[in-house]
């Protein structure tokens, strides 16, 4: 075996084959020095009589994950990822590419080049480059139709979703399923295919394109999903431009809009989002403190909560005691927890054996000896903080010692719950978002005397379940909640000032945003928010400004979607329209209060729902609620629907310029200094000429 000292890339001979691995882990990816290496080593091959074909493949768990994002802030450097692929396909000898593992983005598009592709049974084939912000950049968009047919190409292309290698074979993505020895298997077949290479994808005719209407249908549909990020949209365009020209200029237009793509506001954002989500498990002081093994999960309440956990823990591996209060309660939760397991086998996203094996790791019981072997006990009943005590001082008096203690709550002090025990050290906040099963977002919340190994346990613990495990602080709400009750007080002026809901909501969603702020009060609960309000009027400031339109709607009874009318009304057909009576409620409250209402444009509304967001997470930081801005970016992308593309509050705040932040808070101040003072960290970086990502 030789390798280049300065290359991370090896050749080894099978007889007359090399095999070419790449070693760059810990995913094989495309580095300037991986693209040397493969220049060298691929000439050699090219040059050298006595090898007849080439096996190219990776080290370790990956074949290659494609481009080293890091270097996409850099110059690009020669050779480039497409000057490599056009070496492979100007190869005499046949090139195969062992695909093992991922191969995502430049790594496929490298095997595209390739002569024939094999793929092992792990293996995962995508293109994931749009959510970058970004397009294929070396020949993705126009080989794939030439490879795979063109609706193929376009759902690969503009979702990025990967494919296992079972459908990769079944959509002629790859040749052949390797069978036995991967290396022999590959090898064996260069031989076999040196006979007579087949045509490069490149010098393919390019598939016939389907009538127009196909197009703008497809179009409609990319963009309806995008919901404003751009790249989907270009990577359709590249395509449909490809079927008109000839490769290389497809490949020219192509290359073009990557570039101008690499450096968009958008690209920066979603490679911001992409460093963050790996970065934000990363806790300064933990990095020497080991979790604990966590097995067996308790789980207290089997409402929405409590099911949408055990559903996650169950996927995940977990064995899971459910305790409710009698019989009938424990059996319904184990029939919605069976059901919900059922809806991800109907979905493709569970086997049948996995269905099996979950339901038989559950037990439901009414006793709180149930509870004796569990690791982890996660406390998810009603949001009221007399209930929530007495559950805590039934755990404290049954659970083992050692047993870590999580409360779901969503607002409720953690600390005032872990003075009830006689082990607080043990206890932490789960706060899961609902529904639980599919909401990617955990705040981990410590206590002031929650232990580090309890912290690092729970990290841990969210990682198992696929989850965005963030660190928070305790305070009314934690991080996201906290930042959430701020800007709806907003977004409650503008309601009582002009603006009506649907047009608050149209705006948000314009925006980027999943859903508009109304809309997630409904599907949330109205009578949710209306209980919160009722706990926290003790504590109200006298100068806050308060709008009491929501409370109207809940003393009639309109509570969103469970009562079939809040904000919106809810047809049995599923029609979802504004509701008309909400409208003269608004009118009664802004003239009860001597309002003169006036008109809100969308720019208006997404300025000052934004302004809000910002200031309040700029408190978070200041309160030492939040680590890092990073994590609060984090929380608002994967528990509240914020645009990843906008990257986040915090980045989005930073992109703007906090100095023109700030002017504009101060602007707003001038009619309500209450609500609108800036933040102290805000004015301090302002100062400093800083920005929030200087933080992280």
């Amino acid at each position: 075996m030789t390798q280049d000292q300065r290359t991370p890339v090896m050749l080894e001979q099978h007889g007359a084959i090399a095999v070419i691995t790449i070693s760059n882990p810990p995913l094989n990816t495309l580095s300037h020095s991986v693209r040397l290496g493969l220049d060298r080593v691929l000439t050699k091959v090219m040059t050298d009589s006595e090898i007849k074909g080439a096996v190219l493949c990776g080290e370790g768990r990956a074949f290659c994950a494609g481009a080293d994002v890091r270097e996409f802030d850099q110059a690009p450097q020669a050779p480039s990822l497409p000057d490599i692929i056009r070496l492979i396909e100007a190869c005499p000898k046949p090139v195969v590419a062992l695909i093992h593992g991922v191969a995502f983005g430049g790594g496929l598009e490298l095997a595209l080049g390739c002569h024939y592709r094999l793929a092992s049974s792990e293996a995962r084939l995508a293109l994931p480059e749009v959510k970058l912000g970004l397009i294929p950049g070396a020949g993705g968009t126009q080989r794939l139709p030439r490879l795979v047919g063109i609706d193929v190409a376009i759902d690969l292309v503009t979702s990025g979703r990967p494919v296992g290698a079972d459908e990769a074979a079944a959509l002629g993505l790859v040749d052949a399923l390797i069978e036995g020895d991967e290396i022999e298997f590959a090898v064996d077949f260069a031989h076999r295919g040196s006979t007579q290479l087949p045509v490069p994808l490149s010098q393919r005719a390019s598939p016939e394109g389907p009538p127009m209407s196909v197009f703008v249908e497809k179009r409609a549909s990319v963009v309806r999903r995008a919901r404003g990020q751009e790249s989907p949209l270009k990577a359709l365009e590249s395509i449909e431009f490809g079927l008109s020209v000839s490769f290389e200029e497809g490949l020219r237009n192509e290359r073009a809009v990557f570039q101008a793509l690499r450096t968009s506001p958008q690209s920066r954002a979603l490679r911001h989002a992409f460093f963050a989500e790996r970065a934000v498990a990363k806790i300064p002081g933990l990095e020497n403190t080991h979790p604990r093994d966590i097995q067996h999960l308790g789980i207290v309440g089997g409402g929405t909560m409590g099911i949408g956990i055990a559903v996650c823990a169950l996927k995940a591996g977990f064995n899971v005691v459910l305790l409710e209060r009698t019989l009938a309660e424990s059996a319904r939760a184990r029939e919605g927890i069976e059901a919900s397991l059922q809806e991800f086998v109907e979905r493709t996203r569970m086997t049948s054996s996995d269905h099996t094996a979950a339901c038989q790791r559950l037990v439901t019981d009414t006793d709180y000896g149930c509870l004796s072997n569990a690791e982890l006990i996660i406390e998810a009943v009603f949001e009221d903080m007399e209930t929530k005590k007495e559950v805590f001082r039934r755990l404290d008096e049954h659970a083992p010692k050692g047993t870590i203690l999580a409360t779901n709550t969503s607002y409720l002090n953690t600390d005032e719950i872990a003075a009830v025990t006689t082990r607080p050290e043990d206890v932490i906040g789960l706060h899961f978002f609902s529904p639980a099963q599919l909401m990617r977002l955990l705040e981990v919340v410590k206590g002031e005397k929650t232990d580090s190994h309890v912290v690092a346990t729970c990290l841990a613990f969210a990682r198992r379940l696929d989850k965005v495990g963030v660190l928070a602080g305790v305070c009314d709400g934690f991080i996201g909640n906290r930042i959430l009750f701020h800007y709806r007080k907003q977004v409650d002026y503008m309601l009582e000032d002009g603006a009506m809901p649907w047009e608050i909501d149209q705006a948000m969603e314009l925006f980027g945003m999943a859903m508009g702020p109304f809309r997630v009060m409904d599907q949330a609960g109205l009578d949710i928010g209306w209980a919160n309000r009722q706990r926290l009027a003790p504590t109200r400031a006298r100068r806050e400004r308060y709008v009491e339109i929501a409370d109207r709607l809940c003393e009639r009874g309109w509570f969103g979607r469970k009562s079939g009318r809040g904000w919106y009304v809810y047809q049995a057909d599923g029609t979802v329209l504004p509701n008309p009576e909400v409208e003269q409620v608004i009118h009664t409250e802004s003239a009860r209060h001597g309002i003169q209402r006036r008109f809100f444009s969308v720019e208006e509304i997404q300025n000052r729902v934004m302004l809000a967001m910002i200031n309040e997470a700029a408190r978070v930081l200041e309160d030492g609620i939040a680590l890092r801005p990073l994590d609060i970016d984090m929380v608002k992308i994967f528990g509240y629907g914020f645009p990843r593309w906008r990257g986040g509050p915090m980045h989005f705040a930073d992109q703007t310029g906090l100095d023109e932040i700030l002017k504009l808070l101060k602007d707003y101040a001038m009619t309500d200094d209450f609500f609108w003072r800036p933040s102290s960290l805000l004015e301090q970086l302002v100062r400093e000429g800083r920005t929030f990502s200087d933080l992280n």
